[in-house]
């Protein structure tokens, strides 16, 4: 098993910047990739950003290409979303996932590829 907790949400007006952190503990050798999704209350759950462990390979959804940037430290088991330039449209609960196996371009972006997920954290963006 695989245990993630999401910290570093919050409230932040228009054009400010947030960091999020996911500590992932456990069988942490199992995890292939880690990605961000979000859900926005009465919407579902929605793909942000994924990184694969092993190659380093970056994926985001083109809402956030510019602004997020998702990294992660092997070495504390941790992966990060740096978020610049929010907007109101940002305010979500932010959910940290990982996966054990590899996907594609398209499969790492789908909710069901990932085995383990966290609790949230919600990021409110005020205008």
């Amino acid at each position: 098993q695989v245990q993630l907790v999401e910290s570093g949400g919050g409230l932040v007006q228009t054009g400010g910047s947030l960091r999020l952190s996911c500590a992932a503990s456990g069988r942490t050798f199992s995890m292939y990739s880690m990605a961000w999704f979000r859900q926005a209350p009465g919407k579902e759950r929605e793909y942000v950003a994924v990184i694969a462990w092993s190659s380093g390979r970056t994926y985001y959804t083109d809402s956030v290409k510019v602004r997020f940037t998702i990294s992660g430290d092997n070495a504390k088991n941790t992966v990060y979303l740096q978020m610049n330039s929010l907007q109101p449209e940002d305010t979500a609960v932010y959910y940290c996932a990982a996966a054990k196996r590899d996907g594609t371009y398209y499969s790492l972006a789908e909710l069901k590829t990932y085995d383990y997920w966290g609790q949230g954290t919600q990021v409110t963006v005020s205008s």
